[in-house]
């Protein structure tokens, strides 16, 4: 496992941490959360402002698109390119 170095405070001292697999984005994220509602998939959540409730598990997952081909905007919002 990697260590990263984290500065804290106004940057005075500096804190060895163990560095663990960040899956914030992009495929990791989607399994890591696809695992987490795997372990949840039993619990209820309220919906519908509040006024039913639904099992999580019951939820399906949302398909990932290519974003290939799509327009970005750049700058301020005045360019833009293709992807």
């Amino acid at each position: 496992m990697a260590k990263r170095r984290i500065r804290t405070g106004r940057g005075t001292r500096v804190i060895e941490v163990d560095d663990k697999d960040s899956a914030w984005a992009g495929n990791d994220f989607k399994k890591l959360q696809d695992a987490r509602k795997k372990a949840s998939s039993d619990k209820y959540i309220t919906v519908g402002r509040g006024t039913s409730k639904i099992k999580f598990g019951d939820i399906g997952s949302t398909p990932t698109r290519s974003t290939k081909g799509m327009w970005v905007s750049s700058g301020r919002g005045t360019g833009k390119r293709k992807l």
